[in-house]
């Protein structure tokens, strides 16, 4: 519960920043929630100074769901302050900033393993958190501030929109498959191939380096291709379904599990996360101006919440639901059906972008029958004399 009410109250807070992002600022907003989240992370450092019992599960409690919430508010402005400063790259620039995202994963748990073996339980926290304070004053003097008025659309509009429910669908279920990982995958490299806890490491750094190196270029291959993006959205989740259904392998598939095709299959994962995560930002902000959210930080908030608040969802469902499944079907079958959900997201999507293509190709057509039953029309009748 204590990790679980992370991702909730994440939800939560990114609906709401993401709606009143203009209200606050999109610069305040940021530099406010990565001032709380260092300080947070200090105290999480000092948390084993807490008597035991009530008051410390209360702290914990506390000091995670104010993490959560910080973390929502700098993500969310972030987001949004990156579509206004680059409108036309914003995949590009996205997928860059990945590449400081996976070197965080792959750094992180060797950096706190040193720190807290050489200085004990508070070092790791104490560090990071005065990176993050650091980073502050450098954000204040660095960033734009952006003004814009108010819009007049909720998130209502944008999520009934058959196409961003849809995306959303997605980024739900990718959010979910990594999330299904955290709890399961080492305990089942342990279990099933008898290695030391220092390597059971270098199975997720497969994951987090070809997803570190793929991302940009599939954010550049976004902007620069646009139409790409819908099959680049959708083989990405068909991809990730199959690597799912080989990671164990699937006991149906009749394949002896071994280490090597975990790793190889834990590297094309983080290529196919890469493949689909990055067109959905563009998709939905294209999708929401179609609809006639005016263009402006109002909408970049209300699609940025909209996307944190869909990878919480399943944030909190892949590890739940995974860590369940896991006890009760075995790592192989819990595998498969976080798989069978992207399958399910990867069809529905790409089938509702072929209904579109062949209702635009429709509606083109009646416009050039059209066109030239008006000019026939007004041609003479050369029958007449």
């Amino acid at each position: 519960m204590i990790f679980g009410c992370y991702a909730l109250f994440e939800l939560v807070a990114s609906l709401v920043f993401g709606k009143y992002l203009v209200h606050v600022g999109a610069k305040f907003m940021f530099v406010a929630g990565m001032f709380v989240s260092g300080g947070v992370t200090i105290l999480f450092g000092v948390l084993d100074q807490v008597p035991e019992g009530p008051i410390f599960i209360a702290m914990c409690f506390l000091v995670r769901v104010t993490d959560a919430i910080s973390f929502a508010a700098a993500i969310t402005a972030s987001s949004s302050v990156l579509a206004k400063a680059f409108p036309n790259h914003v995949a590009t620039v996205m997928g860059s900033l990945e590449i400081f995202s996976g070197l965080g994963l792959v750094l992180g748990p060797p950096l706190g393993g040193f720190l807290y073996q050489s200085f004990g339980y508070e070092m790791p926290f104490i560090f990071l958190g005065c990176a993050l304070l650091l980073m502050v004053p450098l954000n204040m003097c660095i960033l734009p501030n952006y003004e814009s008025a108010p819009g007049k659309h909720s998130f209502w509009k944008l999520v009934t929109s058959p196409k961003v429910a849809l995306i959303a669908f997605v980024i739900n279920a990718l959010s979910s498959c990594f999330g299904f990982l955290e709890p399961t995958l080492s305990l089942f490299v342990v279990e099933k191939f008898n290695l030391p806890a220092g390597y059971v490491g270098l199975v997720f750094l497969g994951l987090a380096l070809s997803y570190t190196i793929s991302s940009p270029l599939f954010g550049l291959l976004s902007d620069k291709m646009p139409h790409l993006r819908k099959w680049l959205l959708v083989f990405g989740s068909l991809i990730t379904a199959g690597c799912y259904m080989l990671l164990g392998p699937v006991p149906v598939l009749h394949i002896k599990s071994q280490l090597w095709l975990l790793v190889l299959v834990s590297v094309i994962n983080g290529i196919s996360a890469g493949m689909s995560i990055f067109p959905t930002f563009p998709e939905i902000l294209d999708c929401a101006y179609e609809n006639g959210f005016e263009e402006g930080l109002s909408t970049l908030g209300l699609v940025s919440g909209l996307i944190s608040a869909m990878w919480s969802v399943g944030a909190f469902v892949g590890p739940t639901l995974g860590g369940f499944l896991y006890e009760k079907i075995g790592f192989e079958w819990a595998a498969a059906v976080q798989g069978l959900w992207a399958l399910t997201s990867g069809l529905a999507m790409g089938l509702f972008y072929l209904l579109e293509h062949s209702r635009r190709r429709r509606s083109k057509l009646q416009n050039i029958l059209g066109t030239d039953g008006e000019r026939a029309a007004l041609l003479p009748d050369e029958s007449q004399p």
